[in-house]
């Protein structure tokens, strides 16, 4: 089995870009889904996080405990030695799901998977991957897609991309570049081809 590891900068167009390997038929791993499903309602992780950072706790329309996400972020956001013990909860929890990902799509046969993961070469993970996907866009199609989102500003942007790998050195170390400033067809077209590629090879 085949394993991708697809990643990119904050903006990049990593998510359309898993839409499309899935649209190929391809099974995705998505990290960051896994994380909102930790500390969503009822997640595994609600009650050690909340734990950790008092005033985090909240509860959804049907009762169910689950995490502040701002609130959260508010508590992480510039303080290190606070994120640093935030991924000692979530990350053994995220790496416990997307290792069972990974037996289930084995014991299908799966040809390939798709891991997407957003930190994927900041934490080493392309160790785990046969093929590393970088998606990347112009600075300014970034800054405009990132810009859009609720709570961001400026000074957020830059201290979450001066914790990232800089596109161009994360375009070095890939084996396969998605341009996604262009269009989504364009995109599509060039993942498309990713995948044959791999499944050629097979």
């Amino acid at each position: 089995m085949i394993i991708i590891g697809l990643t990119g900068s904050i903006g990049m167009g990593k998510s359309t870009a898993a839409r499309a390997f899935r649209s190929c038929g391809v099974a995705v791993y998505d990290a960051d889904a896994q994380v909102h499903k930790l500390i969503g309602p009822g997640g595994t992780a609600v009650a050690a996080v909340a734990a950790a950072f008092p005033g985090v706790l909240a509860r959804d329309r049907a009762d169910r405990d689950l995490i502040d996400r701002p609130a959260l972020a508010a508590k992480v956001f510039d303080d290190p030695a606070a994120l640093a013990r935030l991924e000692a909860i979530l990350h053994p929890m995220a790496g416990r799901a997307k290792e069972k990902f990974l037996g289930v799509a084995a014991r299908r046969g799966e040809p390939m998977v798709v891991l997407d993961i957003p930190l994927l070469l900041e934490t080493g993970g392309e160790r785990d991957c046969d093929v590393v996907v970088v998606v990347s866009a112009p600075p300014f199609v970034q800054a405009g897609r990132v810009m859009q989102r609720p709570g961001m500003t400026a000074k957020r942007l830059q201290a979450i991309l001066d914790k990232q790998i800089p596109d161009h050195e994360k375009r070095l170390r890939a084996d396969f570049i998605v341009r996604t400033g262009l269009d989504r067809a364009y995109s599509l077209r060039a993942i498309a081809r990713i995948v044959k590629i791999i499944r050629d090879t097979l």
